[in-house]
């Protein structure tokens, strides 16, 4: 690294420092946002995002080369706005504080715990849902009552840019700051001294980020990928289990942290499985891969990425068939791959240990469902679990023989729109999650507080109470041993 190169970190540094340096004091200076204070900059939120529509839409269409904005507004500003909706509408709720059990000897105290916000949430967002997920972590952390630093990602400039542009223009510099830059700018950024970190990204990336934010203890939750699996009962291979994993792969072409990775399929229902998929890809993009509807890969990197993985597999003896209508005409518009089935790839195969994170589908056939369940939990805990078939025995024992972030039952990637129900991985697919009263406590301190009553245990042990002290111990320990 030369001297340049260091001159420009430590600026970056030193910047980054400032920023949460105001942001801080301007935390401490004043009380901490009012119900109503915190529902009017929800508001604020969603009235810029509505006013930015447009501006999102053509940027993120820019940004991967084609994404359609009917997808846009689906795959991400339908869940700000009911995201934003739900926090407001549950916000009384979530700030009330709990009332807490005191044990009988202080039954004379109360006890409850009152949610405070944690003071400056660092949000660090991935290139894959540039708006949703930089903006729903946003809301979560402002109706906590905090302020914010987001970190965008550097691979969507121009929807970073908008991002940047839209919320500078609703909220002051020590409310919420958007940080602009490459790698090292996101590197610096990771070791602020927060109060909470929140990253979603790529397992590798969590790793140093985790690193990163212990160097000051701070606490983090990281929103990770891995590889989804989806479980096909033998005979449920239909119009209505295919349409929803071709769904799941194929939105945002291919590009979603709970995207269906493998399918695990009965091998007597492969062929119909492979011909069922091969009509519902025909149905969604009738123009094939060149269709406006159909997402481009973010950028060339991940594009070769994506080809290197089928050309391992196929030197592996995989079968690799490009499916729907006209597949080679993907080569007639940058950075796209066709819709894409990968059959008998072997365990060892980088498609079968690297999250894909593409419009790439390999499927693995079994015999019986314990195989699936053993495979499965073989590998790292995956961040989302898809099971199509009948609600019966089989269903019940993948969902407690088997440990994910979430699971769908005869749906993919739906669940995440559930604003109620937490979002989070588990293990090497994250830690902590949002959405619901989870997101929102944990962005606030659950902070427990004691009021004692006239009269307090140990002041009981003295006369004149003791007797009836010892009386109190040996009914709750015991006789002395």
């Amino acid at each position: 690294m030369n001297t340049v190169q260091n001159i420009e970190i430590e600026n970056d540094r030193q910047n980054l420092s400032n920023i949460l340096n105001v942001q801080r004091q301007a935390f401490l200076n004043q009380d901490f946002p009012t119900l109503r204070e915190r529902k009017a900059k929800l508001a604020q939120l969603k009235t810029a995002v509505l006013k930015y529509r447009g501006q999102l839409q053509q940027a993120i269409h820019h940004d991967f080369g084609n994404r359609a904005f009917q997808e846009t507004d689906v795959m991400e500003l339908v869940g700000v706005i009911q995201s934003i909706d739900y926090l407001s509408r549950n916000l009384k709720r979530f700030m009330k504080p709990e009332r807490r059990h005191v044990s009988l000897f202080y039954r004379s105290a109360k006890a409850h715990v009152e949610y405070q916000p944690k003071g400056i949430i660092g949000i660090m967002a991935p290139w894959n849902y540039p708006v949703s997920l930089t903006l729903i972590p946003l809301a979560t952390a402002l109706a906590a009552g905090n302020r914010a630093m987001l970190k965008p990602s550097e691979l969507t400039p121009r929807t970073s840019d908008v991002l940047q542009k839209m919320l500078h223009e609703i909220f002051n510099p020590d409310e919420v700051t958007v940080i602009l830059g490459g790698p090292e700018v996101g590197a610096e950024f990771s070791q602020l001294a927060f109060d909470h970190l929140f990253f979603t990204g790529s397992t590798p990336v969590g790793h140093k980020v985790m690193e990163a934010a212990s160097k000051n203890l701070v606490p983090i939750t990281l929103e990770l990928g891995g590889k989804s699996p989806v479980i096909v009962a033998r005979g449920h291979v239909n119009a209505r289990t295919v349409q929803s994993i071709a769904y799941g792969k194929l939105s945002n072409g291919g590009q979603t942290c709970v995207a269906p990775d493998y399918a695990l399929i009965h091998e007597n229902d492969l062929e119909q499985f492979i011909e069922q998929y091969d009509q519902m890809v025909k149905g969604f993009y009738p123009e094939g891969p060149t269709s406006k509807d159909y997402t481009s890969i973010v950028n060339e990197r991940h594009f070769q990425r994506l080809n290197h993985l089928l050309e391992d597999a196929k030197n592996n003896n995989a079968q690799v068939l490009a499916v729907g209508i006209h597949p080679e005409s993907a080569q007639n518009r940058d950075r796209t791959i066709a819709p894409t089935l990968v059959i008998g790839s072997k365990d060892d195969d980088a498609i079968m240990h690297e999250e894909i994170f593409g419009p790439i589908l390999p499927i693995r056939t079994y015999r019986n469902l314990d195989e699936t369940i053993e495979y499965i939990n073989a590998r790292p805990r995956p961040l989302a679990l898809y099971y199509f078939g009948e609600k019966d025995a089989d269903c019940e024992k993948v969902l407690k023989r088997t440990t994910s972030g979430n699971v769908g039952i005869n749906n993919t990637i739906i669940h995440v729109a559930q604003d109620d129900l937490p979002f989070g991985g588990v293990g090497a697919s994250g830690m902590g999650a949002y959405h619901g009263i989870e997101g929102f406590r944990s962005m606030s301190h659950a902070k427990g507080v004691y009021d004692q009553g006239r009269f307090n245990f140990p002041s009981l042990l003295h006369a004149p109470f003791g007797k009836f002290m010892v009386l109190a111990l040996r009914f709750t320990l015991g006789p002395k041993p």
